[in-house]
């Protein structure tokens, strides 16, 4: 069987919250009936004194009720508990203008103190189960000053003069208004604690969600151009062997080390440990587009002097253009320029393979098929945006489309810090290739 302690244990922050304010208010018809309603007795002769005490038993039971069907539609649980707020004023006015007349009838006696302080106390706890129902503050204002008002004038009517009657006028609005702003203070306490753990809750999801996108970006850009690789390589190598060239075991030899190397690049990546390298990329370029063919000359300068940062999304950047020359169009050329200027470091990715023939040599069904090409590449792909998404941590922008109609042009701006500014990366790297080994043997 569960303990006190375990059941507290068990309960999350809000519901803890939640639980200490119901318990809260409570308790409040103990206080209600022990403060305003035994003290009758002694003053107030019987049989009036038990039928006083016994309507405040009443009262401060519907007023308990009131208050925790009230606290339920707080948390959505039930309607508005309006019936039961009407019924906890109806009987707070009964007990009210009874006392009120009681006390009447002796004014200078203990017994119009006691009452008056029934009175009083009936109305004040009464407005704080009320309250507790109403959706808007200025509801219970309204009501606050209206029950001010009303004990003042029948207390004006009953009493022995005005100076008691603005005595309890100021005393119910005192009352009241500490117990409204108890009430008020409350329903907002557990509407906040829930709404933020709702946020807390969003957070997470919204952190998993984000980490998904992140995974799927990085595997796209890790796998994509290593399985055009292995396409293009299986593809020459089926050529090969259909020649009976003996070169065919050396591309599989080579097919085979890429995808051994894919695989570990994906473990890389499910553990969350892989971090782009600008001049690793820029190596590896030379290497893949070497494989697929094509005869490359690359010229490094030094990358050291960049943040690690911009290092990284731009190693992206020559990933992704490296792979988009491999899968769209039929490039003779290309070229990646990496240089610092006024702050900033710019890469430009350019090739001029965009345009496909339609086999009849006709220069309009050119252009149109190079333009086709174009819109793949610069389109709304997983590719380039997710480019977007790693400049923009590093408050880079990327610019990619046509040029000259022939032409394919990605550039990345990041800019740099003063610092880095300072050092700048000498000289320019340029990688240019030039259309080889995959079109000979296809053709």
């Amino acid at each position: 069987m569960r303990g006190p302690r375990a059941w507290w244990r068990g309960k999350t922050t809000p519901a803890k919250v939640e639980t200490y304010i119901r318990w809260s208010f409570y308790s409040f018809p103990a206080l209600e009936v022990a403060t305003f309603g035994l003290p009758v007795f002694g003053t107030v002769p019987m049989p009036q004194a038990g039928w006083l005490v016994a309507v405040m038993v009443v009262h401060a039971a519907v007023s308990t009720v009131c208050g925790a069907r009230a606290l339920d539609w707080v948390r959505g649980g039930r309607e508005q508990p309006l019936g039961l707020m009407w019924a906890v004023g109806g009987v707070s006015a009964l007990i009210g203008i009874t006392a009120s007349v009681l006390a009447g009838r002796d004014p200078d006696s203990d017994t119009a103190t006691a009452l008056g302080s029934m009175f009083a106390g009936v109305l004040i706890f009464g407005v704080g189960a009320i309250t507790l129902g109403m959706r808007e503050r200025r509801s219970g204002l309204n009501l606050i000053a209206g029950l001010s008002a009303g004990s003042g004038l029948l207390m004006l009517l009953v009493g022995p003069g005005p100076g008691e009657a603005l005595a309890t006028a100021i005393a119910v609005l005192a009352g009241t208004s500490f117990f409204a702003f108890t009430s008020f203070f409350s329903v907002w306490l557990v509407r906040a604690v829930y709404e933020l753990d709702e946020a807390r809750e969003t957070r997470a999801r919204l952190a998993v969600a984000e980490e998904r996108l992140r995974f799927g970006r990085d595997l796209h850009d890790v796998i994509g151009r290593n399985l055009a690789v292995i396409a293009l390589k299986s593809e020459l190598a089926v050529q090969l062997a259909r020649r009976e060239r003996p070169e065919a075991v050396d591309q599989m030899t080579e097919v085979q080390r890429i995808a051994q190397e894919s695989q570990r690049e994906v473990r890389d990546v499910v553990r969350g440990y892989r971090e782009a390298d600008l001049g690793a990329e820029l190596a590896g370029a030379q290497g893949v587009l070497e494989a697929a063919g094509i005869v490359c000359s690359v010229d490094r300068a030094d990358t050291a002097g960049l943040p690690g940062k911009v290092q990284s999304a731009l190693a992206w950047v020559v990933r992704e253009g490296t792979t988009n020359v491999l899968r769209h169009g039929n490039a003779g050329q290309c070229t990646v320029v990496l240089k610092v200027t006024e702050g900033q470091v710019v890469l430009t990715v350019e090739n001029d393979g965009i345009r496909a023939a339609d086999g009849n040599g006709d220069g309009d069904g050119e252009r149109v098929a190079a333009g086709a090409v174009a819109e793949r590449s610069a389109g709304a792909g997983s590719g380039l945006a997710g480019l977007r998404e790693r400049l923009a941590i590093v408050d880079g922008t990327l610019e990619a489309g046509p040029v000259g109609g022939e032409a394919f042009r990605v550039v990345a701006r990041v800019p740099l810090a003063p610092q880095a500014a300072a050092d700048p990366v000498g000289g320019s790297i340029a990688v240019t290739s030039a259309a080889g080994a995959v079109r000979e043997v296809t053709s």
